[in-house]
C-alpha cells in the first residue's frame, strides 16, 4: 500500500513539474527596441515602458522586454528588423525609414503639423490613412501615434520669418527641411544631433534646428543667445510611433491583440500630455539660462510656408509617388 502511494506522490510530482514549465513556456515574450537612453525621464523610453506595464496589466499571458538606448539594434536598423519578425516592437522615428517608403518624409515636412493639438487631430485623418497603410502593407503595425514638436536656436538673432535665416549657418532635421531654409537664404551644415553643440561651440554652426528634447539634452542654452519654441505655430513636428511587426502580431490570439491596441491607446495619450509639458521644459530651461525666448506669429508660419511649397513640397510632390495628394490632404486638416 505505501509503495502504491509512494509511486502515486511520484507521479503528481512529476507531472506538477512538467506542468510548471509548461504554464509558463505559454506566455509569449515580445522584444521592444528604441534609441533613446533608459529609465532616464525620456518620454519616448517612458511611453514604451507604459505599453509593457499595461499589458502586464491585462493578464493575458503577454509580456514585453524594453531594450532602451540601441541595445537591441541600432535606430535606422529597426525597420527592417521589424518588417523580417527579427523585432517585435519599436518606438521608431518614421522618417528613418522613408529611404524604403519616400512617403513617410512627409512626416517630417516643415509646416504639416503646427501644434499638438493639431497633430491629435491629423492622427485620424485621410492623410495618416495613407500612410499607416503603406506601413501595414510593408508589414509593420501601429500600436499609438506620437508627435515630438521642436524649434530653432541662434547665436545670431532670433528666427522667426524667413528674412532672419538669411546669412545664418545651420544644421536642420532632414532634406525637407533643408531644402526650405536654403530658399530661405540660409547656408546648411548637416551634421547628427549630438554634434550641434560642437558646431555652435567652434563657429561652424550659426543656427540649428532640432527637437525639444534635444534642445535640453544637449544643452544647447550654453551657446545660443535666442530660441524659437515650437508654440502654436511649430515648423517642426517629427512623427516617433510604437510599432510592431506584423508577423509577431499575427502569432499573438485575440485577448493579447486586444491587450496591445488598449495599451497602446494610454501610451498615447500619455505622449500627447507629456510632449506638450516638453515644450515648456524646454522654455524653462532656456529662459534660466539668461537666452531670449520667442515664438513665431501666425505671419511667421504662413511665410515659411509658401517658401516649403516652392522647395521641399515641390521636391516631394515631384519625385515621390503620390506625394502631392499626401501634402494636400496633410494641409486640408484644420
Amino acid at each position: 500500500m505505501l509503495q502504491k502511494l509512494a509511486k502515486a506522490a511520484l507521479g503528481l510530482t512529476t507531472a506538477l513539474a512538467l506542468a510548471i514549465p509548461a504554464a509558463q513556456a505559454a506566455d509569449k515574450v515580445l522584444k521592444a527596441s528604441h534609441q533613446w537612453p533608459g529609465g532616464k525621464g525620456d518620454v519616448r523610453d517612458e511611453m514604451v515602458q507604459i505599453l509593457a506595464r499595461e499589458v502586464a496589466k491585462a493578464n493575458v499571458g503577454l509580456e514585453i522586454k524594453v531594450y532602451p538606448g540601441q541595445s537591441l539594434f541600432k535606430a535606422r536598423e529597426q525597420w527592417g528588423a521589424m518588417t523580417k519578425g527579427q523585432l517585435d516592437i519599436a518606438a521608431f522615428p518614421l522618417d528613418y525609414a522613408s529611404g524604403r517608403h519616400p512617403q513617410f518624409s512627409a512626416t517630417l515636412m516643415p509646416g504639416l503639423v503646427r501644434n499638438h493639438d493639431r497633430a491629435a487631430r491629423l492622427n485620424a485623418s485621410p492623410f495618416m490613412d495613407d500612410i499607416k497603410k503603406i506601413v501595414n502593407d510593408a508589414g509593420v503595425v501601429v500600436l499609438a501615434d506620437a508627435w515630438l514638436a521642436g524649434g530653432f536656436a541662434s547665436k545670431k538673432e532670433c528666427i522667426t520669418s524667413p528674412e532672419t535665416m538669411k546669412g545664418q549657418v545651420t544644421r536642420a532635421a532632414g532634406p525637407a527641411f533643408e531644402q526650405m531654409l536654403v530658399g530661405a537664404g540660409a547656408s546648411i551644415a548637416s551634421m547628427p544631433s549630438s554634434e550641434i553643440y560642437t558646431g555652435l561651440q567652434t563657429g561652424v554652426l550659426d543656427a540649428a534646428n532640432t527637437s525639444s528634447g534635444s534642445f535640453v539634452s544637449y544643452r544647447l542654452y550654453e551657446q545660443v543667445v535666442c530660441l524659437t519654441a515650437p508654440g502654436a505655430n511649430a515648423l517642426w513636428f517629427m512623427y516617433e510611433p510604437i510599432l510592431m511587426s506584423k508577423r509577431s502580431w499575427d502569432r499573438l490570439d485575440e485577448a493579447q491583440q486586444k491587450a496591445l491596441m488598449a495599451a497602446g491607446k494610454v501610451a498615447e495619450a500619455y505622449f500627447l500630455e507629456e510632449a506638450k509639458g516638453l515644450d515648456g521644459k524646454l522654455i524653462k530651461a532656456y529662459k534660466d539660462a539668461g537666452v531670449e525666448v520667442v515664438e513665431m506669429s501666425a505671419d511667421d508660419y504662413a511665410a515659411w510656408l509658401e517658401i516649403a511649397k516652392k522647395t521641399s513640397y515641390k521636391e516631394f510632390s515631384e519625385k515621390v509617388p503620390g506625394g502631392d495628394e499626401l501634402i494636400a490632404k496633410a494641409l486640408a486638416v484644420e
